[in-house]
């Protein structure tokens, strides 16, 4: 497996259109929790930094100020591209970028706007992101899939496997 650094483009690509992502955190018994968030990054955002609105009250708010650590996962099934983001997330107060990262979507779950006090701006600021990126169309992955069955061997050359390290 190929490794990168600093370049995001690559994942970007892949996640960009993607507006949900399983978000894991560290609960306060050790136990891992995963949950469905939006990822609030518009085209301009796309650094490496995640963006994402939680309830201050909610449960992965307090995991994650407890346990900074957390991991988020990406699946585009009809794309056969799946990517793993893990880094240190926080509670970010800056109302300037809530309201530019505000959709009317949120409204859904913060009626107050982007001044609800129950919204917290959360920012995960990505240390390492891996992705696979099946490249090979579904005739010759069920081929390579077939051989490899008879084989034994892994099947090889169906897409792009790589780590990127921000």
């Amino acid at each position: 497996m190929a490794s990168d650094t600093v370049d995001t483009r690559k994942l970007w690509d892949l996640i960009g259109d993607i507006r949900f992502a399983m978000f894991t955190s560290r609960q306060a018994d050790g136990s891992l929790h995963a949950q469905p968030m939006t990822t609030q990054n518009g085209s301009e955002d796309r650094g490496g930094v995640l963006w994402f609105f939680m309830s201050r009250s909610g449960q992965p708010v307090a995991d994650l100020e407890a346990h900074p650590e957390v991991s988020v996962a990406y699946a585009d099934t009809g794309k056969d591209s799946y990517v793993s983001i893990s880094g240190a997330a926080r509670v970010v107060d800056d109302a300037a970028r809530t309201k530019a990262l505000w959709t009317p979507a949120a409204q859904a779950w913060f009626p107050g706007g982007p001044t609800d006090p129950d919204l917290a701006l959360v920012a995960l600021l990505i240390a390492e992101a891996e992705y696979w990126d099946v490249t090979a169309n579904k005739a010759t992955q069920l081929f390579k899939m077939a051989k490899a069955a008879l084989t034994g061997e892994p099947p090889r050359d169906m897409g792009q496997h790589r780590r990127v390290e921000i």
